[in-house]
């Protein structure tokens, strides 16, 4: 076996509070699309609206994004291991009584506790695994991104075979796998120490004065109405059922994991950031400008929202990475203010989906979501400059950008992209 077998190798043998994160993380991005597979069911069986039930994605983003705001200053105050316990007590209790509930109102208020749970938890996931793994930065980013596509792909998959036997099941499942997350972590993850500084509460609000973070931030914002539209009020005109909705995202978080991972840096490092975006943002348009056009033909829209994880896990990726570059304050702070402005976005599209269609048809949501991702195109080529002169490892007056892999290692971790990993192919690019 040569030495790059045995690194390869070794980078799996970690101690065992490095697989109770990852194992906490498999969970916590399952959470993005655990809930497709019951959204017509909870419609039907509570007597719901498609715009009351889309509302579980809506209070569970909107409060996601408010707490970006404030999570570094937590954990910042706090340190990673009670951050975590804090996030994961939140997440359990919540999404415990979101499968008690009784009204769609319940759940949706639930739901938004366990937003900011989930936030609390993956603004110190990635920091926690980087401080207790083995094998040096590299070794805990691949761990991470491990438990990131495993989560993403395996979420729907859960999601509809737990939904099939109720519709409470979902929520329980989260609340009794997270609960031995939980307990892992309090056992086997050592304390660790609070970070050197504290955080503003007013940092990322103050970091989006910078043109290219803001500039970023709107082209995500736009993007996310297009890919949230498609996440949340797709499974409504599919008429399918339970099990069948979930292996339909079962797919669509393949193809998310892949290449957010995999295809998106290699994609990066042949034809640079912007260009890839440029593309990648026009053909989740006309994606979901076929949505629109064959919303009632099941095969085609079958096929539309698998495809679509192509484009979306190259997006989440490089725009991650495009504020991460763009940004001249810290990685944490940087990814806080994005998360905000983006997830406004992701929030508000599902509501505004189920409110279009019944005012309208049923084509109009799509239709909407592929203009705010052409939109997306032309607030983003307003940055290209920007961009372009990161990507040569130059800031925007021409100076080199100068970074470290502890910088990197304490960002917030960007839930639905590989992030961390283009970052660190870029890392290496630029040695």
């Amino acid at each position: 076996m040569t030495s790059t077998d045995h690194s390869f190798t070794d980078m799996f043998r970690q101690p065992r509070a490095v697989y109770a994160v990852a194992f906490a993380c498999v969970v916590s991005f399952m959470g993005i699309g655990l809930v497709d597979p019951i959204l017509p069911a909870l419609k039907s069986q509570l007597d719901a609206t498609e715009s009351q039930v889309t509302l579980l994605f809506t209070s569970y983003l909107v409060v996601t994004a408010f707490a970006m705001l404030v999570t570094n200053a937590v954990s910042s105050r706090l340190g990673a291991k009670k951050t975590l316990i804090t996030g994961l007590i939140i997440i359990v209790v919540f999404s415990a009584l979101a499968g008690s509930a009784s009204s769609i109102d319940g759940i949706v208020a639930f739901r938004a506790g366990w937003g900011l749970g989930n936030a609390l938890f993956i603004a110190t996931s990635l920091s926690a695994i980087v401080s207790s793994a083995r094998g040096g930065f590299a070794g805990a980013i691949i761990l991470y991104e491990a438990a990131l596509g495993l989560g993403i792909a395996a979420g729907p998959l859960v999601g509809g075979s737990l939904g099939s036997i109720s519709w409470r099941g979902p929520f329980y499942g989260v609340a009794g796998l997270m609960t031995i997350a939980l307990i892992a972590i309090v056992f086997l993850l050592p304390a660790t120490p609070r970070p050197h500084h504290t955080t503003s509460l007013l940092a990322p609000i103050k970091a989006l004065s910078h043109r290219g973070l803001l500039t970023v931030s709107i082209a995500a914002l736009l993007y996310n109405w297009g890919f949230f539209t498609m996440l949340g009020y797709a499974p409504f005109p599919l008429e399918l059922g339970i099990m069948e909705l979930g292996w339909v995202f079962f797919g669509w978080g393949l193809l998310v994991a892949f290449f957010s991972v995999v295809g998106a840096p290699r994609l990066q490092a042949a034809f640079g950031t912007a260009p890839t975006l440029y593309a990648a943002f026009a053909l989740f348009a006309v994606d979901l400008a076929l949505m629109a056009a064959f919303t009632t033909t099941a095969p085609v829209m079958i096929a539309c929202v698998v495809a679509s994880g192509i484009f979306i896990g190259i997006i989440n990726t490089l725009v991650t990475q495009a504020v991460m570059l763009v940004s001249p304050v810290e990685r944490p702070v940087a990814s806080a203010a994005y998360g905000f402005v983006r997830f406004i976005g992701g929030g508000l599209a599902p509501f505004a989906a189920g409110h279009l269609a019944a005012a309208f048809s049923v084509h109009v949501p799509f239709a909407v979501g592929a203009v705010a991702v052409v939109l997306a195109i032309g607030v983003l080529a307003s940055a290209h400059r920007i961009i372009a002169a990161a990507d040569a490892g130059l800031d925007e007056d021409g100076h080199e950008i100068i970074e470290s892999e502890d910088e990197i290692a304490s960002e917030v971790a960007d839930e639905f992209g590989g992030a961390p990993g283009a970052i660190d192919e870029e890392l290496h690019l630029r040695r």
